[in-house]
Parts: structure tokens; sequence; C-alpha cells
């Protein structure tokens, strides 16, 4: 069986949006759509993974981890 080299806490991560998208890039916003949020103050549920990690920190301002 393979072993996950990551360490991580249950394996997820809370993500909120918690600033508005608006005057910022289109990337900025198919950013924020991509992780399905939808609406402000919303926050989902997501796998922690360098991958997700790394979209999260490509819009920090828009964007935080909930622990």
């Amino acid at each position: 069986m393979a072993k996950k080299t990551e360490n991580t806490k249950g394996g997820t991560i809370n993500i909120q949006y918690y600033k508005s998208t608006i005057g910022y890039s289109k990337k900025q916003k198919e950013i924020v759509r991509s992780l399905g949020i939808t609406k402000l103050n919303q926050t989902v549920t997501r796998a922690d993974s360098p991958g997700m990690r790394g979209v999260v920190a490509k819009v920090p301002h828009l964007l935080r981890i909930v622990e």
C-alpha cells in the first residue's frame, strides 16, 4: 500500500471567501469560482494538498484558511 507523504491533520482544510472579487482580474475570479465558492463569507472544505494550498496562495487577499 502506498502511504501519503503529506503531513496533515484530517486531510482537509476549510477555505473562507472573505473579500469580493470586484475590481480584480478575471483570472483571480476564476480561481475563486474553481473552488466552488459562489457567495461572500462562504466556507468550503477541500482536501489538504500542496496543490490546493497553492491555489489559495494565489489569492490570499480574497481567501483565508480557517482552522
